[in-house]
């Protein structure tokens, strides 16, 4: 018993003692080495490093050092020694990624997936971790499982390679995108079910699905069609509507998924009372005519919200632009009813200091300024910032305008505006050779200032030749002659025109003559025009010529002096100059030939032009345009000059019909053109899948075109009109604008010349 008592007792005190004795071993030290390195160097491990030489060390330090070193996550193995005074480190590095290559992936393009996980850290050269493998994995699923591919299987290899480097390779197996087999809500009694699904992004399979990707499920998608149907109930009345609960399933073969909603719809609740509370600032009578809640109504949430949104912008106008409007409803369970308080709380009214512009290296800072409608000095207006946005972007002179309103430090009801603008090219120097079915081979040479030594003026010289036209032109145009915006320009110009090959009869017209134009603007989008225009034409008759022309020259000679004056009128909300795809236009103009010098003719044309852009579904902008004229002669002159007849047909027109072949023909079945013109056209512009990049410069369309011109004595009879339907493209290229179509005439006569595929490009937007 006392033996083992004794040996017990030396266990006892080898343990306690003998680590103390070693933990006590402390030393200097002198010296630092590494050892195991072969791509990290030295340098770089004693950054790291927690200890110097001359500093003591200790099992404290030691455990410091390992710490520090594993934490860089250069290492699988760090381990210590000691030679004498010597601290030496042992390294076991981890392996660098020699290569990461994809097999499988079809959805996601490997050149952008290895950019991602550049961005992580995980790239060639890099150490290779585990762990960041494994993350990798989760993310490439993740994404699949955002294109609905549940089935989705991702292996990874690793291959040991020279130099402490490893290849991996990670092979995809995408499988099938699973759809959307059904869309259940259960619980509706009010609304049909297919009225609600209607409300939805998600849908079963249809026939855009494979651009839309409607039928493939998200988490994301679901929550915002969820929240969809919570507002059309709320909008319709049901004021405590609510979503019990939502299930989405998949099947086992990951292929379908089906989804259920369960809703409690609630109760009709009517607006009882509306009321507006707080510090109103204006009268009660301006801010409840902003307000679309109505006593007597069913509520609706989306009346409350364009309610609110109004009060705040009205408040906006008035330089509170940090207004706040709180709408609370008073809600009483059984009456089923619920009254309205807009709660207004305007703050301070802010000042603007300063309108500053930034990115105008070329432009003079006067140029922009004019633009402005908010003044320095006086109370901000959202409106008013934003219009002097939209007003910089339509002038051409920028591709980008960003606007902030920063707050003037140390006061609290001062802000700045800034104006950030990019800068478009100021001028174009241009060369080009086009063709059209219409003009033959056309060569264009143009020079062009459009903001001509940052001016804001323009400044241009055009020539261009085909086998119908030749024209010189020397344009100048400033259109802030005066602060207040009025136009001044003119141009004067040469043109020869060959009427034989534009299918029209056997003349030619030489024209040459100036114009002087003046414009005013009289509203932020309407706009008054007027021209004073002198022509000189002369008219050289062909052989084989037609009746109606020989009357014409015999009754009116062959040479003019046309004075003409011109009125235009244009209401303008269009968002681009070239492409546009919102707003309205509306143009009209006048022209009246007076007499004057020499052998004149006397003559109107009123010409109306229309266009309206909507977006009508996503990327789905619908375009509808007119294109109305009318002409006649007044006093001696027999009839409106041939020459100045209208057309119709061709690229620009009624597509689908040869270039001005509708309309009346003269004795030897040519085209004659007429002194009324009719056309209209319906555009579906369409979202181009995949071309993300070239939406500013690319257009496709699905159209219906309408039009026909009527001659002297017919009347107008819209069975006459001719209509076509087709698709059609057009691409601004750095040479000029593209336009390509293919259309079906629905309703051709026998006299008709069809031209199914049409094309210009090299020519003029």
């Amino acid at each position: 018993m006392p033996n083992i008592f004794s040996k017990l007792l030396y266990i006892l005190v080898f343990i306690l003692v003998i680590p103390n004795a070693h933990a006590a071993e402390e030393f200097i030290i002198e010296d630092i080495r590494v050892e195991g390195l072969e791509r990290i160097t030295p340098g770089t491990v004693f950054n790291y490093l927690p200890m110097q030489v001359g500093d003591t060390f200790d099992d404290s330090r030691s455990s410091e050092a390992v710490r520090a070193l594993f934490k860089t996550g250069f290492f699988d193995d760090v381990r210590l020694e000691r030679d004498g005074n010597v601290l030496v480190f042992l390294f076991k590095e981890r392996p660098a990624i020699g290569s990461i290559s994809m097999t499988g992936n079809e959805d996601i393009k490997t050149e952008d997936l290895l950019e991602n996980l550049r961005q992580f850290g995980f790239a060639e050269g890099r150490v290779f971790v585990q762990s960041q493998l494994d993350q990798v994995e989760q993310e490439l699923r993740r994404q699949y499982f955002s294109f609905g591919k549940y089935a989705v299987r991702i292996d990874s290899t690793v291959t040991e390679l020279s130099n402490n480097r490893v290849g991996i390779q990670i092979n995809v197996s995408e499988g099938v995108a699973a759809k959307i087999k059904k869309i259940n809500i259960v619980g509706n009694n009010v609304f049909d079910e297919e009225d609600l699904l209607k409300e939805f992004k998600l849908s079963t399979p249809t026939l855009l699905s494979f651009y839309t990707k409607n039928d493939q499920y998200s988490k994301q998608k679901l929550s915002a069609d969820l929240e969809s149907l919570r507002s059309y109930y709320l909008d319709a009345g049901y004021l405590n509507f609510s979503i019990d609960s939502t299930q989405v399933s998949i099947t086992p073969d990951k292929k379908d998924i089906y989804i259920t909603i369960n809703i409690n719809e609630g109760e009709l609740y009517v607006v009882t009372d509306v009321k507006l509370a707080g510090d109103l600032i204006l009268p009660e009578s301006d801010l409840f005519d902003l307000i679309l809640v109505n006593s007597g109504e069913l509520f609706s949430r989306r009346a409350v919200s364009e309610s609110s949104k109004n009060l705040t912008e009205r408040l906006g106008n008035e330089g509170y632009s940090f207004a706040n409007v709180n709408s609370i409803p008073d809600i009483n369970k059984e009456d089923k009813t619920v009254a309205m308080t807009f709660f207004v709380d305007p703050g301070k009214r802010v000042y603007v200091r300063r309108i500053n512009f930034a990115g105008n290296t070329r432009t003079r800072d006067e140029v922009l300024r004019r633009e402005m409608r908010q003044q320095e000095g006086a109370w901000i207006s959202t409106t008013q910032v934003e219009r002097g946005k939209q007003r910089l972007l339509r002038t051409g002179y920028f591709t980008d305008v960003n606007v902030e309103t920063p707050a003037v430090p140390g006061v609290a009801d001062q802000i700045d505006v800034t104006y950030t603008v990019e800068e478009a090219p100021g001028g174009r120097l241009s060369a080009g050779l086009g063709f059209s079915p219409g003009q033959g081979v056309i060569f264009t040479t143009s020079i062009a200032q459009d903001n001509f030594l940052g001016s804001g003026k323009r400044v241009g010289f055009e020539f261009n030749n085909s086998d119908v036209n030749t024209r010189y032109s020397l344009n100048y145009t400033d259109p802030y002659f005066t602060v207040d915006g009025i136009t001044l320009g003119g141009d004067v110009f040469f043109r020869e025109v060959d009427a034989f090959d534009a299918n029209l009869a056997n003349y030619e017209t030489k024209e040459y003559g100036a114009t002087a134009l003046f414009g005013l603007p009289v509203t932020e989008n309407n706009s008054v025009s007027a021209s004073v225009n002198y022509t000189r034409t002369e008219l050289t008759l062909r052989d084989n010529l037609s009746q109606q022309l020989t009357n014409f020259v015999a009754l009116n000679g062959a040479e003019y002096d046309l004075f003409k004056l011109t009125a235009g009128f244009s209401f303008d909300t269009l968002n681009k100059r070239i492409l546009p795809d919102k707003g309205f236009s509306n143009r009209i103009n006048a022209v009246l030939s007076v007499p004057g010098l020499g052998n004149s003719l006397e003559y109107y044309k009123i010409n109306l032009e229309t266009q309206w852009f909507k977006s009508i579904y996503k990327d789905f902008v619908l375009n509808l345009g007119t294109d109305l004229g009318y002409g006649d002669s007044y006093s001696d002159t027999t009839e409106l000059p041939f020459f100045e007849n209208f057309f119709a047909g061709g690229p620009r027109t009624v597509r689908g019909f040869e270039p001005n072949t509708l309309g009346p023909r003269d004795n030897l079945n040519r085209p004659l053109g007429g002194d009324r013109r009719i056309v209209g056209n319906a555009e579906l512009i369409l979202p181009i899948p995949f071309l993300d990049d070239f939406k500013k410069s690319v257009r496709v369309t699905t159209f219906m075109d309408v039009g026909n011109v009527f001659g002297p004595g017919e009347d107008i009879e819209f069975d006459q009109l001719r209509y076509t339907t087709g698709v059609g493209a057009i691409w601004i290229s750095p040479f000029g604008a593209v336009r390509m179509s293919l259309a079906v005439p629905l309703n051709e006569e026998p006299n008709d010349q069809i031209q199914n595929f049409q094309f210009t490009f090299g020519t003029n937007f």
